[in-house]
């Protein structure tokens, strides 16, 4: 009854303010998103497709992509492993310091990247705290792949966890004390009750991960020096648009954005997804009370 009163009253808005607030929607859209967007594929094919295509033949630039990649690949299974943990162990327990932990869970998104990426050099770069320990085993994390996972994996583990947090404590654990109770074992009730009732809100948060990972820059490139063995996309098109190459700086930029369009385009299925699944799990109930 109260969806049906907020219904009615969005429909009798005066037809002014419905035009007003949707002119307002879509021109923001469309000037800050969409027109960008355009200029950088356009952009990319302003030379023609063989300078598109000779762009993306370079060595480096397919450097830059494997990189990417493997950034990518690397810290999205991590915090997907975190993220299910810190959930489950927030939903489900309670111990001392759990309100900290949700704190620190949140402190990527309040701490700008750059940061984190001069942190990660203060503690594991030649003149930091464990530079020369290791530097005697040989060992290189800062200019190399291994700073530039550790990056990533910090300004993108909250989405994970973010997602999940609030999903399991409104389910509870009745489903899973009943499992338990008819003898169950723990990775039985994980798989067959927990990880059926998040798998939604996980691949969810596994595409925000996914796409945060792919399209970060601050952190990377302090940890990246920008050498051309550690150049992941992002840091790749800036030094392609300093070099004055801006065709293929935009080439490379249109290969971020069809990533991101991708991310974009798996995200609006998940959530058709999940308003299917749910308008077919309210329409029997919806069924049975007309009766």
């Amino acid at each position: 009854m109260a969806t049906t009163a907020k219904s009615r009253r969005a429909t009798n808005d005066p037809l002014w303010l419905r035009i007003l607030l949707i002119g307002l929607s879509i021109g923001f859209v469309s000037v800050l998103l969409v027109l960008p967007l355009v200029v950088v594929f356009a952009e990319a094919f302003r030379a023609g497709v063989g300078t598109y295509f000779a762009s993306l033949n370079n060595p480096a630039a397919w450097r830059a992509i494997r990189l990417t990649l493997l950034a990518a690949g690397i810290s999205v299974p991590l915090n997907l492993v975190f993220g299910v943990a810190a959930s489950w162990a927030i939903a489900k327990f309670d111990f001392p310091g759990k309100s900290f932990l949700i704190t620190l869970i949140d402190l990527p998104f309040a701490v700008s990247p750059v940061i984190s990426g001069l942190i990660y050099v203060l503690l594991f770069g030649l003149q930091g705290y464990f530079g020369k320990l290791l530097a005697a085993y040989n060992i290189e994390i800062i200019f190399a792949v291994p700073g530039i996972v550790l990056a990533t994996v910090f300004v993108t583990f909250p989405f994970v966890a973010r997602e999940l947090i609030p999903l399991m404590q409104e389910q509870g654990d009745e489903e899973e004390q009943a499992a338990l109770s008819l003898g169950a074992s723990g990775l039985q009730t994980f798989w067959r009750v927990t990880l059926p009732n998040i798998k939604w809100g996980l691949l969810y948060g596994v595409i925000l991960c996914n796409a945060r990972a792919m399209g970060e820059f601050g952190a990377v490139s302090v940890v990246a020096g920008h050498r051309g063995s550690t150049n992941t996309i992002p840091l790749y098109v800036e030094v392609l648009y300093n070099g004055w190459n801006a065709p293929a700086a935009f080439t490379m930029a249109s290969i971020l954005a069809l990533l991101g369009l991708v991310t974009l385009a798996a995200k609006t299925y998940l959530e058709w997804k999940v308003n299917q699944q749910l308008h077919d799990t309210l329409e029997p109930t919806t069924a049975e009370a007309t009766v």
